[in-house]
């Protein structure tokens, strides 16, 4: 059984004391590939020496998080746009627009959204986006991209319209994590309702740890929990919740051609 995991931070501090152990644990439950969004400038180094570690398990992305879109957003986006020029990526990511903890970034959360679907279309790659509470803002862009943007919305816990609307624009595939598992989310019942072939799955370790964990650190391993739950819901094996899964992240990521 080979699952992916499209979404999960292991270059974060929170792993600092025991990363190769956290990896090892989750390969041995069949988590082959892990997917490293960026965050900004500062998370660069940490997330190339992880990729260096595991070559064959660790995809690196790059891309401005909108959390760490401040005054200096340019000159980040500047970065972004040297490295995408210096050596190859699975996707651009992970980007959006996050309206929970801040709105009086907003103009230049979406000027930086906008530059870097822009640079995805250059480099032809995938992206991730992040998006929170800020739906009707990042799909008012997406629709200027139909037919040509395309790659994952990740952590996605919206509405069953708001689902099939991304589903709608061509090329977009969910990541749905964790919160499938929690009793009182609601996602279990979208989920429910959509096709396999539109799904991914991911951790956003260390954020996010489903259920019977949530609350602690996330982990990579904890995608099983993840699949499992989906089995359920889908009225089928874990084994091919995870064959369709993984083929979708490949679709997405188009893998099977990258290297570093």
């Amino acid at each position: 059984m080979l699952l992916t995991d499209t979404h999960t931070h292991l270059y974060a501090e929170e792993f600092d004391t025991d990363r190769k152990q956290v990896i090892e644990a989750a390969l041995k439950l069949g988590v082959q590939k892990f997917y490293l969004p960026n965050v900004d400038s500062a998370s660069i180094p940490r997330m190339f020496e992880l990729e260096q570690l595991f070559p064959d398990n660790c995809m690196a992305m790059m891309g401005l998080h909108p959390c760490s879109v401040k005054e200096n957003y340019k000159e980040e986006l500047e970065i972004v746009e040297h490295w995408l020029n210096t050596r190859k990526f699975v996707a651009i990511g992970e980007i959006g627009i996050d309206l929970y903890w801040d709105k009086t970034l907003l103009e230049e959360q979406k000027f930086a959204f906008k530059k870097q679907i822009k640079l995805s279309l250059q480099f032809n790659l995938p992206i991730v986006i992040h998006c929170r509470e800020a739906f009707d803002e990042i799909f008012d862009i997406l629709i200027n991209y139909i037919g040509k943007a395309r790659g994952i919305f990740h952590c996605f816990s919206g509405t069953l319209e708001q689902a099939h609307k991304v589903l709608d624009l061509g090329g977009f595939k969910l990541g749905i994590g964790g919160v499938v598992t929690f009793k009182n989310a609601g996602l279990d019942k979208i989920v429910e309702q959509l096709d396999l072939n539109n799904i991914v799955l991911e951790t956003d370790s260390p954020y996010l740890a489903p259920a019977p964990h949530r609350g602690k650190r996330n982990e990579s391993a904890y995608l099983f929990n993840v699949a499992k739950k989906i089995a359920e819901l889908k009225n089928c094996s874990i084994e091919e919740v995870a064959t369709i899964t993984t083929k979708n992240a490949e679709e997405v990521f188009n893998s099977s051609k990258f290297r570093v």
